[in-house]
């Protein structure tokens, strides 16, 4: 019932130029790239399952609240990683939010991980009024002075060559050898990339 009623909608949003394609699925733009991309969706059994949250929206939010600004996974919570598998530890919220520990395939916790990571183009926190990023600077420089505030001391620019915003961040240099720890690397040459040279076709 729920894929009866999704994809005629989807069809109708689509006729009426409401979907946008981006990168690998910009090609669906053309009717025909688009039906024969819905035409497989059409006959796949659908699982969906939706209900109500237990604790009302407040819940919702809460729970998505905790990923706008952390990642899927904190180190603190991360145990062993030995011959492929990592072993990390876990809260099971349906049995009383106890403390548990899991062992997955290297491969298997970084598809876990990278489902938490957002696509291109997409951002965790949209700001909008006087954050807004394209007028930030001027609307907070009015704020501060609607409320009499001093000016807001200008941020230093970061070190222009990444080995000094690296050494900035960890205390390490990049130009020390990382053998003897005693002598400077010098970048003695550098080796272009090849470039690769396409052929035009030939539309005679």
């Amino acid at each position: 019932m729920f894929r009866g009623l999704f994809l005629p909608y989807l069809e109708k949003a689509f006729a009426a130029s409401e979907l946008q394609f981006f990168a690998a699925y910009r090609h669906l733009h053309e009717p025909a790239a688009f039906r024969r991309h819905l035409a497989p969706v059409w006959n796949t059994e659908w699982v969906v399952y939706a209900k109500r949250p237990f604790a009302g929206p407040a819940q919702v939010l809460d729970y998505v609240g905790r990923y706008t600004h952390r990642v899927a996974i904190s180190n603190n919570r991360l145990l062993s990683m030995d011959n492929g598998k990592v072993r990390f530890r876990w809260k099971d919220y349906r049995d009383g939010n106890r403390q548990k520990t899991m062992t997955l395939d290297g491969g298997e916790f970084i598809r876990r991980f990278l489902i938490h990571v957002l696509p291109d183009g997409f951002h965790r926190i949209r700001y909008y009024g006087f954050l807004g990023n394209c007028h930030r600077t001027r609307k907070l420089a009015r704020c501060r002075e609607l409320l009499g505030m001093a000016p807001a001391a200008p941020t230093p620019d970061p070190p222009a060559d990444y080995r000094d915003r690296f050494k900035a961040l960890t205390g390490r240099s990049l130009r020390e050898c990382p053998h003897c720890h005693a002598g400077i690397m010098v970048v003695m040459n550098s080796i272009a990339r090849t470039r690769i040279c396409q052929l035009v076709p030939d539309t005679s």
